[in-house]
């Protein structure tokens, strides 16, 4: 009976980890609607929208959201904070969501575009996640599990 429940858990959990990659929740507002939404991030009056559930973009037919992002923009001195779900890109810089693009131009402007999928609402201000720890713990365990099965 103990084998049974320890694969059960495992599968359980692989479930839940995999499901967690096709659906995200993300947090929707503009600095300019409402204050809260500058760092630091308040979401006391800010919605969270399934990103799934977007009706999608006209310009991209066909295109599902699958990640956050959160854009910091300053433009002429003054910051702007927009937040949303994201239809392109990849995570992060090279897979790694801590790290943002940012890009400078003409007439004082600055842009910072983060990205991520490691939870639901991961776009608020901290874009640092607990959830790889978890899964390479639980991958660990798994791996012993099955090798204590074959042995």
């Amino acid at each position: 009976m103990p084998l049974i429940s320890k694969w059960l858990i495992s599968i359980i959990l692989l479930i839940f980890f995999v499901n967690r990659g096709f659906c995200i929740k993300c947090w929707n507002c503009r600095s300019s609607n409402d204050p809260k939404c500058a760092d630091p991030f308040d979401n006391s009056t800010v919605p969270i929208t399934d990103c799934k559930e977007e009706k999608g973009l006209a310009h991209l037919p066909g295109m599902k959201s699958s990640m956050c992002r959160k854009i910091r923009q300053k433009v002429n001195g003054e910051w702007r904070y927009f937040r949303d779900c994201a239809y392109l890109g990849e995570v992060g810089i090279q897979g790694d969501e801590r790290f943002c693009l940012m890009r400078t131009g003409t007439y004082n402007i600055f842009i910072e575009y983060c990205t991520c999928n490691s939870k639901d609402g991961c776009n608020s201000s901290s874009l640092l996640s607990p959830l790889p720890i978890v899964i390479i713990f639980s991958l660990s365990y798994m791996s012993r599990f099955i090798l204590s099965i074959f042995s």
